[in-house]
């Protein structure tokens, strides 16, 4: 990876900024489920409906998203995303303050929330084409994708530390800070970004069908698209019912899981550090083939956590899946980004995460189903599996064989 990346004024504020966002929403990822189990008593399948309000978004705005932002400025939607956020997590520590929070406040805020999170990483996904020159993209990607995992890790961890020091509803106030200082950084962002031309006849549904007919009909970026979806799912399936498996049949204080959470740093670091030189050895599309095997192989390892010396496991596929998903993405955002036409990369950005997160808020809610139904493990041990074989859509593809990507980018469909 490239170091001078950050040497880069602009985008060195675009990085700190979106570390700042993506801590926050860590912090709450550990935090919301936790106070929900540890203080105000919420059962597995109430715990798992948390983690559909978080994704649900996704299913009601993803689409519209993209169209949206192709329109539009990207800067000013990442401010006010992040300040929105800050208000929802801020009105948890007050109501916890007076004694009136409830489970459906926090539905509520982790709903909204939501949907401000959608607008925010359509439009972050976006903006580094409109900020960055074509070869600054991977190591950007890189740069970008080495947040996403530091604060994944730390996130999980610090969660952890804290809600047991401070509590859960005074860690999501810590969460509301830092979408603010997120914000600020943003805001000290001078680049002029230019307003994407208008179409010349403005029709919603028709540009959302732009979007979803270039990802379908590609054929580098149609098996990367269902891979994604179906590892989406049953990701989110094991991580619905994750934390209750560590609190209730592992035995795990907070401190315990977010400090087993933190291993995953170093593969993490370490992923965002190599990945331009995997790229480099086997190409970029057979590096991101052998990366969404490596998640299916973590999640199936996972399955087999257990007390004891059996918490080995847990830590091999945190390391396995924290090196092999940030592989995934920074390649992923990388071939997108390069193989898009530039006047569809909110659209196709769009698609994109709406086939991946879409199905989030029905992985959750399928993971607490069959958890109150057959048992934690069965949950756990059922979405390994169906997350390795999600790979088989990339495997069978021509990413499999290729060493470098087709140039130019395939045009834009027409429409019609």
């Amino acid at each position: 990876m490239k170091p001078g990346i950050l040497r880069h004024p602009e985008f060195r504020r675009l990085w700190t900024a979106d570390l700042l966002s993506q801590l926050g929403s860590r912090l709450a990822m550990t935090a919301a489920p936790l106070l929900a189990v540890i203080t105000l008593n919420a059962s597995t399948l109430q715990v798992s409906v948390l983690r559909t309000c978080e994704t649900a978004a996704w299913l009601v705005l993803g689409l519209f998203a993209g169209a949206w932002v192709d329109r539009i400025r990207c800067l000013p939607v990442l401010i006010w995303s992040d300040l929105g956020r800050a208000l929802l997590y801020g009105s948890i520590p007050v109501a916890a303050w007076f004694g009136v929070l409830t489970l459906t406040q926090l539905y509520v805020v982790l709903a909204l929330s939501g949907l401000l999170t959608v607008l925010f990483d359509v439009a972050h996904s976006s903006y580094p084409p409109r900020l960055l020159a074509s070869d600054e993209l991977l190591p950007a990607n890189a740069r970008l994708a080495a947040n996403h995992s530091v604060a994944a890790v730390v996130g999980a961890g610090a969660g952890g530390f804290l809600v047991q020091w401070l509590t859960a509803a005074v860690t999501l106030g810590l969460n509301a800070l830092s979408f603010v200082w997120s914000a600020l950084w943003l805001r000290s962002i001078r680049t002029p970004e230019p307003r994407p031309a208008p179409a010349e006849r403005p029709n919603l549904r028709r540009e959302i069908g732009d979007g979803l007919r270039y990802v379908f009909r590609h054929p580098l970026l149609r098996p990367i698209a269902l891979t994604t979806s179906s590892t989406f799912l049953f990701q989110s399936a094991n991580n619905a019912v994750m934390i209750v498996f560590l609190v209730r049949e592992v035995h795990l204080p907070p401190s315990a899981i977010g400090l087993l959470s933190m291993i995953g740093l170093l593969g993490a670091l370490a992923a965002s550090w190599f990945t331009e030189r995997l790229s480099n050895r086997l190409g970029e599309p057979r590096a991101m083939v052998l990366a969404c095997v490596g998640i299916g192989v973590a999640f199936v390892l996972q399955a087999l956590t257990g007390p004891g010396w059996r918490l080995t496991w847990y830590v091999v596929s945190v390391l396995l899946a924290a090196i092999s998903i940030i592989v995934c993405y920074i390649l992923q955002s990388s071939i997108r980004q390069r193989l898009c036409p530039p006047e569809l990369q909110g659209r196709v950005s769009a698609t994109m995460s709406f086939v991946a997160w879409g199905v989030a808020p029905i992985g959750s809610l399928l993971g607490g189903l069959i958890a109150t139904a057959f048992s934690l493990r069965t949950t756990l041990w059922l979405s390994g599996t169906g997350a390795l074989l999600g790979a088989g859509f990339v495997l069978l593809s021509p990413l499999r064989t290729l060493r470098h990507l087709p140039t130019p980018a395939t045009p834009a469909p027409p429409r019609t």
